[in-house]
């Protein structure tokens, strides 16, 4: 187990670079430092109640729940689907983790779509019903959703901390610059100093409110067991009824392979944006195998007895389960 100021050494080291300058704790969560610079206007953004809000935390299953919910929400229109996600169902912090200011002052070439440079305004810009995704916690959420003044419908998935783990390290060397070993970052997860860390500080708010009318709270696994089941749970919550024939459709639609193919969802355009500037160095693909219990084949057993000791800790006195 690694001290503070060696995690922090980590990520200042292993974790940095020009679009990302650093980190900072805020309400107990680990944030890039742009975070700061932004946060007044995430607090005071006006939410709308005709908004479907996406929440989680990171590699949980969030892409797949958002192109099922706006799916959902605009009627199977696949011909509109074809429109990257990120201008569909907009990304509230995306510029908080990708702070490219410096790449657009010094690099005339360097133009990234309007969802990515400022993505807090390009939601306000945006007309309801917007399907907006977020990874903050819950009472990191605008003021008017916390203080009750606004409830809008929101959807919360969750998965297995292990897999998540296994997702996030693959997602931080492909597209958040991450040079350090699989060790380093299970260090940094079990730690909270991942971004958007602690994983139970983020999950079990949510799963505390689980039986509010504005708020549904999903599971990746129940979704690869059974999506058809999954998909009319989330059309009925959002009061968006679907015929059989078009669950199966959209079943179909939301398949891994169908997914990983699919350049509208499968962060490509971000990926190759951030290669073609040498912004990252790790290789891959964002949807990488999308299974139920990777991480066996990853972890050493030593690393799964801390993972399993960690969550029956965290676990404690809630009824939460996995």
């Amino acid at each position: 187990m690694l001290g503070v100021d060696e995690l922090d050494k980590i990520l200042q080291e292993k974790c940095t670079n020009t679009f990302r300058k650093g980190y900072v704790n805020i309400g107990g969560f680990t944030f890039p430092k742009r975070y700061e610079e932004l946060k007044d206007q995430f607090d005071n953004l006006e939410v709308h109640e005709e908004d479907v809000w996406i929440c989680s935390f990171p590699k949980t299953g969030t892409t797949w729940t958002q192109e099922m919910v706006w799916m959902i929400v605009n009627n199977l229109d696949f011909e509109e689907g074809q429109v990257n996600l990120g201008h569909r169902s907009p990304f509230l912090e995306l510029s908080v983790i990708f702070d490219y200011r410096d790449m657009l002052k010094n690099n005339a070439s360097f133009n990234p779509p309007p969802f990515l440079e400022d993505s807090i305004g390009f939601v306000k810009s945006q007309k309801s019903p917007v399907c907006v995704k977020t990874h903050f916690p819950y009472h990191l959420l605008p003021k008017e959703i916390q203080n009750g003044s606004k409830k809008p419908k929101m959807i919360y998935v969750a998965r297995d901390p292990k897999d998540t783990c296994i997702s996030y390290f693959h997602h931080s060397k492909l597209l958040e610059c991450f040079r350090g070993d699989f060790n380093e970052f299970c260090e940094l997860f079990l730690a909270g100093k991942v971004n958007f860390g602690p994983y139970w500080k983020h999950v079990l708010p949510y799963w505390d409110k689980r039986n509010s009318p504005d708020l549904l709270f999903l599971k990746f696994e129940d979704m690869k067991k059974d999506l058809p089941k999954v998909i009319r749970q989330v059309a009925e919550f959002l009061e968006r009824p679907l015929s059989e024939e078009q669950v199966e459709i959209l079943t179909k639609h939301l398949s891994f392979e169908s997914m990983k193919q699919n350049p509208a969802v499968n962060y490509e355009l971000v990926c190759n944006l951030n290669k073609q500037f040498n912004l990252t160095e790790g290789g891959g693909a964002f949807m990488r195998s999308g299974t139920v219990g990777g991480y066996k084949g990853m972890m050493s057993e030593e690393m799964i007895k801390r993972f399993d000791d960690w969550i029956e800790e965290n676990l404690k006195g809630t009824d939460y389960v996995i």
